[in-house]
């Protein structure tokens, strides 16, 4: 104390590097804005026009006809639909992602980039900074070289250190404004093969023709816009789409800063509007009180509600810990909880009484609903949604149920690891 009272410029100077350290902090770990409370009314269901009447005015963009989207499941079937496309591109590709990793997938999509740059294809990629962390500078320098432009999202800078806690989760490709992929997938090896062993993880990803390409190529200029100070537009970016098929589709974004509650209404409403059953399949799960007591409400109403989580082979052990804190509540009430056994579960997919789903990089979590930056596909269509209930039912096949008297009686010490972890669900 004697040292700073013989150097007050050195106590100022102090005092004003902790008050912005602390400034940063509280900026990045609180959103800064009122969140939706109150439990939504049941008012319709998902069957109704209201529905899709609340779903694109409210909330999104339009819900429109004329889509095709086909699913994709696991990196066997995702990767070369992807790279198929992009090596069919002719005027412009947009590319972005969270996660892009060195490996094998890393390199075959930076040399299919890179060809087309070199073609003469606009090619522009966003990544995340945090999430691209892993990628070796060879990759960015060889994307670079060929002519790519790519743009790293909320990269540590002075200015933007309130936004380091924002991520994008985004997972979006589009091919000259026709052909759209999204889906849960990042660029690494770790989602290679067909979920056969530990190391290559479940996962689903689905390819979208039509109309509602424009609106996810909006959902990536809306980045690119923050990260470059670009505006891309025209008719290479935004052609005329013509009907691909019979699928209504929107594509649902949302961000912290614009509409940041927006994604966790579009699960909560389309929850509140069940009539029959829930199914969510979801990589990474730890729902708010809201969030427990809307799927609460909804099993009183009679709603068959089931939920596959990763089991014991999982990325992050801490979201697995505070998710299994939070299941109390949810079993007591009826919810069925299945644990995948495999490997890495890693499916964000939710689907509403057998006519509407919703795919993309969503998790059903806090840092999904009020963090970072999503973009959902949500398709109302039964035939599409019956696919993705196939694919439900294989993984419920290969998990385990969890029943509420066997959450009760694990022991004492998991359940302390697992209520400490679920305090700091607020950043998970």
């Amino acid at each position: 104390m004697t040292y700073f009272r013989r150097h007050p410029v050195v106590t100022v100077l102090a005092t004003v590097l902790i008050t912005a350290l602390i400034t940063v902090l509280v900026l990045n770990l609180s959103s800064g804005e009122k969140k939706i409370q109150e439990r939504i009314g049941a008012l319709y269901h998902v069957g109704d026009a209201q529905f899709l009447r609340s779903m694109g005015t409210l909330l999104g963009p339009p819900i429109i006809g004329g889509n095709r989207v086909t699913p994709l499941r696991n990196g066997v079937a995702i990767f070369p639909a992807m790279l198929e496309a992009i090596k069919a591109g002719k005027r412009t590709i947009t590319f972005e992602t969270f996660i892009y990793w060195s490996g094998s997938i890393g390199r075959d999509v930076a040399d299919a980039l890179s060809e087309r740059a070199r073609a003469g294809v606009k090619v522009h990629v966003l990544l995340d900074w945090v999430g691209s962390t892993k990628m070796e500078p060879e990759l960015l320098e060889r994307l670079e070289r060929a002519g790519v432009e790519v743009r790293r999202y909320h990269p540590p800078r002075w200015y933007t250190l309130s936004k380091m806690n924002n991520r994008t989760h985004r997972k979006l490709l589009v091919i000259d404004g026709t052909v759209g992929f999204t889906g849960g997938v990042g660029i690494a090896d770790p989602w290679l093969g067909d979920a056969q062993d530990q190391e290559h993880w479940r996962d689903s990803h689905y390819r979208l023709d039509g109309p509602a390409v424009a609106q996810m190529q909006a959902a990536f200029l809306d980045n690119w816009m923050k990260a470059s100070g670009e505006l891309l537009h025209g008719e290479e970016y935004f052609p005329a789409l013509p009907s691909q098929g019979d699928v209504s589709a929107q594509l649902f974004r949302s961000d912290p800063g614009e509409g940041g509650e927006s994604v966790r209404l579009m699960y909560l409403l389309s929850i509140a509007s069940a009539k029959q059953s829930v199914r969510i399949a979801a990589a990474y799960f730890v729902p708010d009180d809201l969030s427990i007591e809307t799927l609460v409400a909804a099993r009183r109403r009679g709603v068959h509600v089931e939920i596959i989580v990763p089991g014991p082979l999982v990325d992050t052990e801490l979201t697995r810990r505070a998710s299994r804190a939070r299941w109390g509540k949810l079993l007591a009430a009826g919810v069925i909880i299945h644990e995948y056994q495999p490997t890495m579960y890693h499916c964000k997919i939710m689907i509403v009484d057998d006519i509407w789903t919703s795919v993309g990089s969503t998790n059903f979590d806090n840092r999904s609903f009020r963090l970072n930056d999503e973009a959902n596909l949500n398709v109302y269509d039964r035939a599409f949604a019956a696919t993705q209930i196939a694919d439900f039912d294989a993984d419920r096949a290969q998990s385990r149920p969890i029943t509420f008297e066997m959450w009760q009686k694990r022991p004492w010490r998991e359940k302390l690891v697992e209520h400490a972890a679920a305090l700091l669900r607020s950043q998970l």
